[in-house]
């Protein structure tokens, strides 16, 4: 006669965690947020206890000041110039990698990507060694009172370079995905090449783009490598706030560079929250 043995006996346990590996989930955890204390948490709360330490008056005193101003406005008409561009150059790029087959256009990609591993202050060296007084176009460019270098339009190209590849990268997979059935489909219907863009293929990348001008547009007011080589840092002429913060520490004027410093992190901050909203919103995250 067959005896039968409990359930329990038969049902597979759970696998008992070792000690050892408890010890190694935990020495992990904590060397984690250790390393976040030292490189990311602790920075931040001195940030804004240097910015705050002097109460409210020194906080607004320093926001008051003309060179913060002046910096401050400079960093917003690049943002307001650099962000547009790269938007229309994104978009036209992305559409033509993706529409149109053409010779070199694996070159055209990596060209495109180059400003992801130049090193800003290269990028900065070599538009100087282009448009400087020395440069190839130097003294046609002096001979006709354009100035470049240490100039305004030379910071819009410093920022322009590094911010490139942004809204194309963040388009790119989205139109390869989409495909070409809706705009032949329009096509077919007898709408224009414009109508096609407006109507049928910018509604359906409308989030991808948001995404790269938010990237674009961070990246602009935070670039500081190449914008300090091809502007001279010139405190209320060519100083954007990542300079300021940099020259007004070296001039121990600590209130005012915390102060600008606050103004830049609360800037990244709002930029990762609007980064998640949209990664949750569209499943961008995934898709990349």
């Amino acid at each position: 006669m067959q005896t039968t043995e409990p359930l329990e006996s038969i049902a597979p346990q759970p696998p008992i965690a070792s000690p050892k590996r408890d010890w190694v989930k935990i020495a992990l955890i904590t060397g984690t947020i250790i390393y976040l204390l030292l490189v990311l948490v602790i920075p931040l709360l001195n940030v804004i206890y240097q910015a705050l330490v002097g109460g409210a008056a020194g906080f607004f005193a320093a926001l008051g000041e003309h060179d913060f101003q002046q910096a401050a406005f400079l960093t917003l008409l690049i943002a307001v110039i650099v962000v547009p561009l790269n938007t229309v150059f994104g978009l036209c790029a992305a559409w033509a990698l993706t529409r149109r087959n053409f010779p070199g256009r694996s070159l055209v990609l990596s060209t495109i990507d180059l400003p992801f591993s130049v090193p800003s202050v290269v990028a900065g060296l070599m538009l100087a060694l282009l448009y400087g007084r020395n440069g190839w176009f130097g003294p046609w460019l002096e001979e006709h009172n354009i100035k470049i270098i240490f100039a305004v339009p030379g910071m819009v190209m410093a920022s322009a370079f590094v911010t490139l590849p942004f809204v194309v990268r963040e388009v790119l997979p989205v139109l390869e995905d989409l495909g070409k059935d809706q705009e032949e489909a329009a096509r077919t219907l007898g709408a224009s090449e414009w109508q096609i863009f407006w109507r049928v293929t910018l509604p359906s990348i409308r989030w991808s783009v948001l995404y790269g001008v938010i990237l674009t547009n961070a990246r602009t007011m935070g670039e500081f490598g190449a914008v300090a080589v091809v502007s001279g840092s010139i405190a209320g002429k060519t100083q954007t706030l990542p300079l300021y913060v940099e020259e007004a520490y070296k001039q121990y004027q600590t209130q005012a560079s915390y102060t600008a410093a606050l103004l830049l992190a609360a800037l990244a901050l709002v930029t990762l929250v609007l980064k998640e909203l949209l990664e949750r919103r569209t499943g961008i995250k995934d898709e990349a």
